[in-house]
């Protein structure tokens, strides 16, 4: 067979799996960023309690393997009653991983900000909430999305775990079409292009880009 003939008969499940893929990539990211937010503002906390809470969540995450943690949300929430779809289980998982590592580019990022920018918002009478929203972490922002970039395309290769739970991601498709093809260079060749083709052409231009209007709205383009 052709490998022409091979993406005309297998393309459409390709298709189908790079969509899947899309989806858990765009809902992880979504789950990674509130977290990220929330516990890295959390381990900044004067509060010994709340800062705990952030350090034990990103060392754990941090200190495990996500497949363990995919695992763990799939087969053992369930005998605690908490039972997830087996989609909504894939990019918990992930975000929740990759949560962790965003919370320390969040705190990094923050801490960055000039001091002096602390004490301009502080001369202005701001409240410690509008001094953050409005002022440190704009600043903060632009500061975390180079790494950010790198932890995104990190990401979408991670959701390629969830296949082992049974998610027809991209992955899951690849699997099942060289268990009846054992066409494995072409399967997963075709593959890679496309996760390739996911990373080079979408993820990074559209950080890029982001990274350029922010450092437009904050005048240092």
């Amino acid at each position: 067979m052709s490998y022409l003939d091979f993406l005309k008969e297998y393309g459409p499940r390709f298709w189908d799996g790079a969509l899947v893929t899309a989806g858990q990539f765009l809902l992880a990211t979504a789950l990674a960023i509130a977290i990220a937010l929330t516990a890295g503002l959390m381990k900044l906390s004067r509060n010994r309690i709340v800062h705990g809470a952030a350090v034990v969540y990103i060392e754990i995450f941090r200190g495990t393997s996500l497949l363990v943690q995919l695992y763990w949300i799939f087969f053992v929430l369930p005998l605690f009653g908490i039972t997830l779809e087996k989609f909504t289980a894939g990019f918990v998982a992930v975000g929740m991983n990759l949560g962790a590592y965003g919370a320390e580019l969040v705190r990094g990022g923050i801490q960055s900000v000039p001091k002096g920018q602390w004490e301009a918002a502080y001369a202005l009478s701001m409240s410690p909430a509008k001094r953050m929203w409005r002022i440190i972490l704009p600043q903060a922002f632009v500061n975390m999305l180079p790494p950010w970039g790198n932890l995104l395309i990190e990401l979408l290769k991670n959701t390629a775990l969830v296949a082992l739970i049974s998610v027809s991601d991209l992955m899951f498709e690849a699997k099942q079409i060289n268990g009846s093809t054992f066409l494995s260079a072409q399967t997963f060749g075709t593959a890679l292009i496309i996760y390739y083709i996911l990373a080079r052409f979408i993820v990074t231009p559209f950080m890029r880009w982001l990274e350029l209007v922010m450092r437009r709205k904050l005048g240092r383009a």
